[in-house]
């Protein structure tokens, strides 16, 4: 039966070395009084002998709990993620050398598998620096810890310009009644870019809960769709209006030929001219449901803006640039360009500026930059903004709406963006960004 209970180990050696070190005082005392020593001497004797026990006692005491301060240290290492912390063993046998040795292949073993986790750390991150789409990550604290090169995209900026920024300050918001982000309602984020939509996940690094965002631009994705559904409708209505067109186009001329009553054989040939009219606009529609092929390549604005010119006698027209090359497809390029200073001229624009520029965007290690292509005119403007890129959709009395939608549908396929905007006063500007390609 144990008779030392104890719910510590510090505890239980205490109560176990005060007992046998009195017990060990009772026998000596109990053989000195046998043996009738003077009790001076007994008293001096069992004075040194106690004096002796605690010293051995204490000796025990620090010896075992030493072994296990250092194991202790050694735990916490490993929980701090230092796997090269090492506590070496007071005993270089036994159970505790053994145990010290377990620790140290743990601490090894670990320190591979932080290794190998560190380099996919780092292999994310730099697949989300090349990633085209805005990610950002707070850490435990909600301070903004990274961010991609599309960041800028997003809030203007890059990102280690606002390092360790709160979510409020870029006007996001995290919501702990459901675990989710979103755009604070009257955040300028959201005002200005309401076709952003947020993905979010959880990972942890160096200990901590990391919160992973994701920002998504459902706006391309729903021009794509809608540009999608509009070519089907395209091919379908250019298919039957042909089918239907050819036949009362041929029969119409033939009879044409024949008639000799001069009102009826006008009336055979306008409606001969008005199917061949609607041949020709069948086919210009047809080119929305084209796939194009482009061919970009290094351009010199001088030739482009000079054959640009010379087709706008009519208009002054004056061209700055800061750059002697564009890489784009020479051939559709230009036709944006005739496409929008045509618009403007319909604008009733008598001035129309034409700038060439480059942005360097400095917010990733490798520099890239991207050439900008603002339009500015003095015509009227748009009445609305929010429908210009609609196929089939005009503003103007006799407008087919292919123009702004190609120039867009060219613009993308260049992986750049188009832009417009009435301007304070009057006219409009029109800015284009077209990244140039990455250096080998």
């Amino acid at each position: 039966m144990n008779i030392i209970k104890s719910n510590s180990l510090e505890r239980y050696i205490s109560i176990s070395l005060i007992f046998f070190s009195t017990s060990i005082l009772l026998l000596a005392g109990l053989w000195g009084w046998s043996k009738e020593i003077e009790l001076v001497h007994l008293l001096f004797g069992l004075a040194l002998l106690l004096t002796l026990l605690i010293a051995i006692s204490r000796r025990i005491y620090y010896k075992i709990f030493s072994a296990f301060v250092r194991a202790s240290l050694h735990l916490d290492a490993i929980t701090q993620e230092d796997f090269n912390q090492y506590a070496k063993s007071l005993f270089s046998k036994g159970k505790v050398n053994e145990f010290h040795q377990q620790l140290d292949s743990l601490s090894e073993k670990l320190q591979q598998q932080k290794s190998r986790y560190d380099q996919q750390v780092f292999v994310v991150y730099q697949l989300i620096e090349q990633l085209d789409t805005p990610i950002i990550v707070f850490n435990e604290k909600k301070q903004l810890t990274f961010g991609n090169a599309a960041f800028q995209q997003l809030f203007g900026q890059p990102w280690q310009m606002l390092r360790h920024a709160s979510p409020n300050l870029l006007g996001l918001e995290f919501q702990d009644s459901n675990g989710e982000w979103h755009f604070i309602e009257t955040s300028k984020q959201k005002e200005n870019n309401p076709e952003w939509q947020i993905r979010q996940s959880e990972f942890i690094d160096a200990g901590e809960t990391h919160h992973l965002l994701v920002f998504i631009n459902i706006g391309s994705a729903l021009r794509e769709s809608q540009l999608t559904a509009w070519q089907q409708i395209i091919r379908v209505l250019g298919h039957e209006i042909r089918n239907s067109l050819t036949p009362v186009s041929s029969l119409a001329e033939s009879l044409s030929t024949k008639e000799t009553n001069e009102r009826d054989k006008h009336a055979l040939e306008v409606i001969t001219e008005r199917c061949q009219h609607l041949q020709d606009f069948v086919e210009r529609y047809s080119s929305l449901s084209k796939k194009l092929q482009l061919s970009p390549q290094w351009v010199l604005v001088k030739e482009l803006t000079d054959r640009i010119v010379g087709l706008f006698a009519e208009v002054q027209l004056t061209i700055k640039s800061q750059v002697k090359t564009i890489w784009v497809d020479s051939a559709f390029f230009e036709q944006v360009l005739i496409n929008l200073i045509k618009n403007s001229i319909e604008a009733e624009a008598s001035e129309i500026c034409l700038d060439f520029s480059q942005t360097s965007n400095q917010k990733n290690s490798d520099n890239s930059t991207s050439t900008v292509i603002t339009i500015i005119d003095n015509g009227h403007g748009f009445a609305n903004l929010d429908n210009l890129f609609i196929p089939l959709y005009s503003t103007k009395e006799k407008g087919q709406g292919i123009g702004l939608s190609f120039c867009r549908n060219i613009i993308e396929q260049h992986h750049g963006v188009i832009e417009l905007a009435n301007n304070a006063k009057v006219g409009v500007t029109v800015r284009i960004q077209i990244p140039l390609p990455s250096p080998h």
